[in-house]
């Protein structure tokens, strides 16, 4: 009996306590330096990890850098880059933002993308929250 209690009890109990230890990972990273994102082509996207989280850094044609959060403010789906449209879509439900400020632009989502402060050196890149 007591296997298992412990067999169903474990994956309930990870299940509850996941969102406190994502949360937790989620505040201990404060930057992250990506090597080699200077060399970006222009008119691109990168997706990387920040923290728990994906996250978009897009170079775009007049060579200015942005970095975005990467999940969808409507129901938390990852967003990506369209090249061709010049803006940020969330496929799940459509949802559009602004390439340059992250603003929603169309669509269900509630708010704008959170924005990350950036500096581009040569041979990286750092993102930092605000």
């Amino acid at each position: 009996g007591l296997a298992y209690a412990a067999a169903v009890g474990y994956p309930v109990y990870r299940y509850l306590n996941s969102p406190v230890e994502k949360a937790t990972a989620d505040a201990a990273v404060k930057d992250i330096t990506l090597p080699d994102a200077d060399k970006l082509p222009i008119g691109s996207a990168l997706v990387f990890k920040f923290g728990v989280r994906p996250a978009l850094l897009i170079h775009h044609e007049d060579d200015s850098w942005v970095a975005l959060d990467a999940v969808c403010t409507h129901m938390g789906c990852t967003v990506g880059f369209s090249k061709v449209k010049k803006q940020i879509v969330c496929e799940c439900h459509g949802g559009v933002y602004d390439a340059k400020t992250g603003e929603n632009i169309s669509g269900p989502p509630p708010r704008p993308l959170r924005k990350f402060n950036l500096a581009v050196a040569k041979g990286s890149v750092t993102v930092s929250k605000v």
